[in-house]
């Protein structure tokens, strides 16, 4: 059988959980890397995890390496390569630390693996896959950045937290740039098709909204050093595994907008159509006033920071 070969740019707590994700979903071969001086701890996780395989009953590859030339002809690429936020920094805080680390990741993709699906989870998210897009070169269908994904995933939890109802059955989504300006949509949040403003009054929406937008540094403060890694690495296997196996799945995810939504040339959480192809479609609905002004608020701050790259 020739599986697929899955790449991950970073061997941190992000990159771990990715690799026993892939591994347990069968995704294909895992390729862990890291810098040399990790190179231990990358070898160390691809070993244990495939020392987990008998009890858990898959039989893909693992391995750790420091040497580029092993992601050679990956399908997927997953980059969380960078420094993770501390107690209080914010995301832009780490742009000019990663936006270093990112041009040689890709620098190294290109030549190594020219044809994989990039996803960029390090942060600042949309200033990274930004700059991982205009250093490739890669079509704009084969990068994408994981944010949306986690940013709704955080909101249904809330909701779900709120309401008592399983997660399973609240739908709703969250759009714009990945921080404190994020654009959770209320109007379209339901519990298996009831609508939540039925459900859980105006108050408590607003809060779990304010809630919604600094979850991730809730964590980062809970932590004390570091960031979340769990639900992190399995929003970023979801899309991997949507094109893997050509899913077809509407994940919200940062992608580059040609005119969507009235933004041009800047990568922002939509919602995308992940498949074969990649993200195959933006797909567009009208948006409210107030909704159309948030998202025009978080594409300024965007832009900020996308600006602030020089690329």
């Amino acid at each position: 059988m020739n599986r697929k070969k899955i790449a991950l740019i970073g061997g941190g707590q992000i990159g771990g959980n990715l690799a026993l994700i892939a591994a347990q979903k069968e995704l294909g071969d895992v390729v862990i890397l890291d810098i040399p001086e990790a190179e231990g701890m990358a070898k160390g996780k691809a070993l244990d995890i495939m020392q987990l395989r008998p009890h858990d009953g898959y039989d893909v590859d693992l391995s750790g390496t420091s040497d580029y030339a092993d992601i050679e002809g990956a399908d997927v690429i997953v980059i969380t390569a960078g420094v993770p936020r501390k107690p209080g920094m914010d995301r832009e805080d780490l742009l000019s630390i990663n936006i270093k680390i990112i041009t040689n990741v890709a620098e190294n993709v290109k030549k190594y693996a020219p044809n994989a699906f990039v996803i960029v989870v390090s942060n600042p998210l949309d200033a990274i896959v930004y700059s991982f897009y205009k250093v490739s070169g890669f079509p704009k269908n084969m990068v994408v950045g994981m944010a949306g994904a986690l940013d709704t995933g955080r909101f249904r939890t809330f909701l779900s937290m709120e309401t008592g109802y399983s997660v399973q059955d609240i739908h709703c989504m969250v759009m714009g740039g990945h921080g404190d300006t994020m654009v959770p949509i209320i109007r379209t949040a339901n519990v298996a098709g009831i609508p939540i403003t039925e459900l859980v009054p105006a108050d408590r929406l607003e809060a779990i909204v304010k809630r919604t937008r600094v979850a991730g540094g809730e964590i980062v403060k809970l932590f004390g050093n570091g960031s979340a890694f769990y639900a992190p690495a399995q929003c970023a296997m979801e899309m991997a595994e949507a094109y893997i196996l050509d899913k077809k799945r509407v994940i919200p995810s940062a992608a580059l907008c040609e005119g969507e939504y009235g933004i041009d040339g800047y990568f922002i959480g939509v919602p995308a159509v992940i498949g074969a192809g990649g993200v195959e479609k933006i797909i567009e609905f009208e948006l409210t006033e107030d909704e159309n002004a948030a998202l025009q608020n978080t594409f300024e701050h965007v832009k900020k920071t996308v600006g602030e790259t020089g690329l």
